[in-house]
């Protein structure tokens, strides 16, 4: 048996999250011994593993089998732009193209494969699929992207991320003029009814909020506006779903009708520029800011040279 007392740092997380990260296993693998009955707080058996834990409960379960999920396999030759490492975290600037973690159609030669080569104890990290990953960012889009070397560095940080005490700001460059110099976007998002393989602003999706600010905008042909986004959820393709919503999609996307012949750009003009946040062990308030892609750089300076 495994018996572990919470500590003050994850108060108020889940249970399910707790037994994953204490018995080296999937969420899925926490879920069902938690269903089981196998596991107590405080000398209780609970079945629910969205039970919100207190600073100092004891919560006691057997040793889990190993996972059967797969762990991608490291791969030295995939490059990575390391900005920050230490022993809890490593915090790197993605490349356009490069897919976060394994899945369907990219088995390799994704982020998560480079970093195992480099950090191989991310193996006990986070989901086995996609260890030590706490949030991602399209294969489209460049940018700061931060992953846990530790169990108790992704549950802080995955805790955070949930309450929004992570601020991530994105850059984008927006078809139309967007009149109002700063503004939220407010919707639901969820899988669309006609495209499984997108997301839209749906009544059954998941609540989602994107804070935009106008940086520049060009009112002549082409008629475009460059826009700080900050993310107070994480949904997928957020920013790309909202922007489109409100009638200006991001430049390139072919995904939500931001892709025109009158100013051809590859991938979605978005850029994740600024990640700031508290130190899972220090607590300290750390920030990291990205240079601009050098092909959206370029883009930028020919519809908007001062921005």
């Amino acid at each position: 048996m495994i018996e572990e007392s919470v500590p003050e740092a994850l108060a108020g997380e889940r249970l399910d999250r707790l037994v994953a990260m204490i018995g080296d296993c999937s969420r899925s693998a926490a879920a069902t011994i938690i269903a089981d009955g196998r596991v107590t707080v405080n000398g209780r058996v609970q079945t629910s593993g969205k039970h919100r834990l207190r600073s100092g409960d004891t919560v006691r379960l057997p040793i889990p089998e190993a996972a059967t999920e797969a762990l991608p396999q490291a791969d030295a030759d995939v490059p990575i732009a390391v900005v920050f490492e230490d022993e809890h975290l490593v915090v790197v600037d993605k490349e356009a193209g490069m897919v976060v973690h394994p899945g369907a159609g990219n088995p390799t030669g994704t982020l998560v494969n480079g970093l195992l080569a480099r950090y191989p104890e991310l193996a006990g990290v986070g989901e086995p699929n996609r260890p030590g990953i706490v949030h991602r960012l399209d294969k489209g889009t460049t940018g700061l992207l931060v992953v846990a070397r530790t169990p108790l560095a992704y549950e802080t940080l995955v805790s955070r991320l949930a309450v929004h005490d992570v601020e991530r700001q994105y850059l984008a460059l927006c078809w139309g003029s967007i009149n109002d110099d700063r503004g939220v976007v407010d919707a639901p998002i969820g899988r669309s009814a006609r495209n499984r393989t997108v997301m839209a602003v749906s009544d059954s999706g998941r609540h989602a909020r994107t804070h935009y600010e106008v940086m520049a905008r060009r009112t002549d042909d082409p008629v475009v506006t460059l826009v700080a986004c900050q993310l107070e959820t994480g949904r997928t393709h957020q920013i790309r779903v909202h922007m489109a919503a409100i009638g200006h999609a991001i430049v390139g996307d072919e995904s939500y009708r931001g892709a025109r012949l009158s100013l051809p750009f590859p991938r979605p003009a978005l850029h994740a520029e600024r990640l700031a946040f508290a130190h899972p062990a220090t607590g300290d308030r750390i920030e990291f800011v990205s240079p601009r892609a050098q092909d959206l750089a370029e883009l930028i300076q020919s519809v908007l040279p001062n921005a």
